[in-house]
């Protein structure tokens, strides 16, 4: 492992990094190959102190000594900040610190998931506060590391796996207090991710009330210690118990009060000649109906009666046209005998006058 500055940073097409590491008095070639720079956390710039590890070789071409890098770290509070800094950004402009895609804590949560260490004191306030609280509440520990090599990738395997398997309501998420060095696996960007995709709502509850992590913008919510995150996910039963019973009396008081208010005004109302006597409802009803009725008879018969004149005058109608027509006939009759006489006396005439 050597200590240093970084200087003379270049970046290629290639996407490998060449830099110099340097100090007070010496300074020594550095490579990190794009292989290598894919896996690392912290990627340096330009005067960044770093500690980094790898092996000497030589660049034959040039006849140096260099480092080829396999791991680097940040050295001093600084470089972190800027470190956490620039992943902030990343994820807020992918959104994953919006408003609208945190998922709501749950008022009455009955099993509770945490994550932390198992050996830390923040574990322990945390169950105390619970059972407090709400002893009747179901809490599942899932052991982690929070600092170190590995921390990060312990932690989001665990969300993942409280995920797959548990059944809980909401999830702590945290540790204790410590320096941002202590701090750090709660700004990699492999935890924010797990609690970005997590379906259970997490809490982020890492540090004092002034430390902020990557994991409070990107969580559901952020408490200030561990032990407000418990107080803010589990309430006081007693509490809770005391609201229900004060919401159902206050129920019952105003239901009795509805109930009360309606009977006066269904009192009221059946007192009412119109309720007494019921009769009177269907009255005007069936005197109209008698009405229309008499109505209807009425103008049946006037309409038969209309039908019965109109029938005897087609009938007369008829009548005289059929006497019209025997008149007629007869009238015809007379002349064809007339005309039959006149010719039976021409020819008689006729024949007289030829005999003579």
């Amino acid at each position: 492992w050597v200590e240093g500055e970084v200087s003379n940073l270049n970046v290629p097409n290639s996407g490998h990094t060449y830099f110099s590491l340097k100090d007070e008095s010496s300074q020594i070639k550095c490579a990190l190959f794009k292989h290598s720079r894919s896996k690392l956390k912290y990627v340096p710039e330009n005067g960044d102190q770093v500690l980094l590890s790898g092996k000497i070789s030589i660049y034959e071409p040039r006849g140096e000594y260099q480092i080829t890098v396999s791991d680097i770290e940040p050295r001093g509070r600084g470089v972190l900040q800027k470190a956490f800094e620039e992943l902030k950004k990343k994820l807020s402009e992918e959104g994953l610190f919006d408003d609208d895609r945190k998922k709501p804590i749950p008022d009455f949560p009955w099993r509770v998931g945490i994550i932390t260490s198992e050996t830390g004191a923040a574990l322990r306030d945390m169950l105390k506060v619970i059972k407090r609280r709400n002893s009747k509440l179901s809490v599942l520990v899932h052991p982690v590391a929070v600092q170190g090599e590995g921390a990060g990738e312990e932690i989001a395997d665990a969300i993942h796996n409280v995920n797959q398997c548990a059944n809980v309501d909401v999830l702590i998420v945290g540790r204790g207090g410590g320096s941002i060095e202590d701090l750090w696996a709660f700004n990699e960007e492999i935890v924010a991710r797990a609690i970005a995709a997590s379906s259970i709502p997490i809490v982020s509850a890492v540090g004092h009330e002034t430390d902020y992590t990557v994991s409070d913008f990107v969580s559901d919510k952020r408490a200030s210690t561990p032990s407000a995150a418990a107080e803010l996910v589990v309430p006081i039963l007693e509490d809770s118990l005391k609201v229900i019973r004060d919401s159902s009396s206050q129920l019952v008081t105003i239901m009795k009060s509805k109930i009360k208010a309606h009977r006066d005004v269904l009192r009221r109302m059946m007192e009412r000649k119109f309720f007494r006597r019921p009769e009177r409802i269907w009255e005007p009803g069936a005197q109209k109906l008698d009405d229309l009725n008499n109505r209807l008879d009425h103008i049946i018969l006037r309409c038969l009666s209309d039908q019965e004149r109109k029938i005897a005058n087609l009938d007369d109608r008829l009548e005289r046209g059929y006497i019209n027509r025997k008149l007629l006939i007869e009238q015809k009759r007379q002349k064809v005998i007339a005309v039959v006489l006149g010719l039976i006396v021409t020819l008689g005439f006729i024949v007289w006058i030829l005999m003579k």
